[in-house]
């Protein structure tokens, strides 16, 4: 996140809303991000310390793309991410950012395993505009936009409740909207979802469970105008149809899941685990078709890979040398394993992302742990000091290593870069999904050398090709 971008709205009076000092906020306390309800461990709540509200340092930063490293014996969490390294040392109330001597209001805590520090320490320093709805209990957390973005973002209610799609930043407003595709409408008949548009768009589908989904993203594209005078949107940018008249799917919900890029999110409930045939003609209309059966990714007795493309949307990851971004990378090289992997009978596929879309860290888990996949492959490009160079391979979960060695040959051998080895590291794609699961780390944007090789053909169709031997050597498909 750039310098200079924060936007810190808090409410005040925080003992009236947390009266209880060092203990855990009443009534089940919530934290959204950007929209997205964060996973809190039991040890990990919402606190009130001497009047500060304390919330778990590492959920809120590994969702935003951090790296974090936890030293036991000095107590001492290091953040770091592109050109930002912080220090907080826990019962020290100076932390370091980038070396100068910052003073927070109340030291951070050890809770069991988690570090709890103060919330306002969280906003400054990582530009995020914070806000408390009292009635809610919960904590909204807001990335500012990007230079694209347009707009600023509103922290929304991020409620998963009858007539909003819980799949959804309901709270984004619209950015941008130069040259977006605009939806004109959106109908269900015929056990179809019919979906009007004015441009080429390219959808990523995907299903998700508990309960059970169809989640259709429309990267670059915004409601028409016109949208909202035959159907149901409201002012946040949310709206649905129920459906009576077709036992598989008991709602259609949509919403304007993100402003950098524009995205249109669609969500079926449904009653059955299906997906249906997508069919887009180019040509103004893009449909799902649930008569026609399609089974889900490795039901056919095919291994089962999800391959993740990091970051993506309002999330550019890392920034090259050259002013390019991460994301690009990682989709593009993900892109690539994809042409590969049609090729392999014996494999089935899912890709977290096909486009410039963002799903959660949590959303990319659980569609590998819904789809109960064989593999879990993350693909990344690093960022650190001018001279670093070379690539990583970072699991977390012993039964993870045998895959990281094996996916760290290939890596090694297809990109040429200097070896920097397999790292343990609790990463929470690779921490949470219940596969082997790794993240590989392709080289590093920050190194000129680097850089120049990452955005090549010959080095994306080399690396591409090198994750594909990974991955046939561990299945035993070579």
């Amino acid at each position: 996140m750039k310098k200079g971008l924060v936007a810190l709205l808090f409410f005040v009076m925080w003992f009236a809303l947390f009266p209880q000092t060092g203990q855990a906020a009443a009534g089940g306390t919530s934290i959204y991000l950007d929209g997205n309800k964060l996973e809190l461990s039991k040890n990990g709540q919402v606190q009130n310390i001497n009047g500060s509200v304390m919330i778990p340092i590492r959920v809120v930063v590994e969702e935003l793309g951090y790296v974090v490293d936890w030293e036991k014996k000095t107590r001492t969490v290091t953040i770091q991410q592109q050109d930002t390294v912080m220090k907080l040392v826990v019962d020290q109330s100076t932390a370091l950012v980038n070396g100068t001597k910052i003073q927070m209001p109340v030291a951070p805590k050890l809770v069991s395993d988690t570090v709890i520090v103060p919330l306002r320490f969280v906003g400054e320093q990582m530009g995020l505009s914070v806000s408390w709805d009292n009635k809610l209990k919960t904590v909204y957390m807001v990335t500012p936009p990007t230079e694209n973005g347009g707009g600023e973002a509103s922290p929304g209610d991020g409620g998963d409740t009858g007539s909003t799609p819980g799949d959804t930043d309901s709270g984004t407003q619209p950015g941008q909207t130069d040259n977006l595709a605009n939806i004109g409408g959106i109908s269900f008949s015929d056990n179809r979802l019919l979906i009007a548009v004015d441009q080429t768009v390219t959808p990523n589908i995907f299903t998700m469970a508990n309960p059970q989904r169809v989640v259709i993203d429309l990267p670059n594209t915004k409601f028409a105008d016109t949208f909202s005078t035959g159907q149901n949107l409201d002012s946040t940018q949310n709206g649905f149809i129920d459906i009576t008249d077709y036992p598989e799917v008991s709602k259609v919900r949509y919403s304007l899941y993100s402003n950098n890029p524009s995205t249109v999110r669609i969500v079926l409930d449904m009653n059955v685990v299906k997906m249906g045939e997508l069919i887009n003609d180019n040509d103004g209309l893009i449909i799902l078709d649930l008569n026609k059966e399609v089974s889900n990714p490795g039901s056919n007795g095919k291994k089962l890979v999800v391959i993740d493309a990091g970051h993506g949307g309002t999330d550019p990851g890392a920034i090259s040398v050259t002013g390019k971004k991460e994301k690009d990378f990682n989709l593009s090289v993900t892109l690539k394993v994809q042409e590969l992997l049609k090729k392999e009978t014996n494999i089935d596929f899912v890709l977290t992302r096909s486009s410039d879309t963002y799903p959660s860290l949590s959303d990319r888990v659980k569609i590998a742990n819904d789809l109960n996949a064989d593999l879990f492959i993350s693909i990344h490009a690093n960022a650190g000091s001018a001279t670093a160079s070379g690539v990583e391979t970072y699991y977390t979960r012993s039964e993870s290593l045998a895959l990281a060695k094996v996916m760290h040959k290939y890596l090694v051998s297809s990109s040429g870069l200097t070896d920097r080895g397999v790292r343990s590291k609790s990463l929470h794609v690779t921490r949470e999904t219940k596969m082997p699961a790794v993240l590989l780390e392709c080289g590093y944007l920050s190194n000129k050398s680097d850089n120049a090789k990452l955005y090549t053909e010959d080095f994306q169709d080399r690396v591409a090709a090198g994750i594909v031997k990974g991955i046939k050597e561990y299945l035993g498909l070579q």
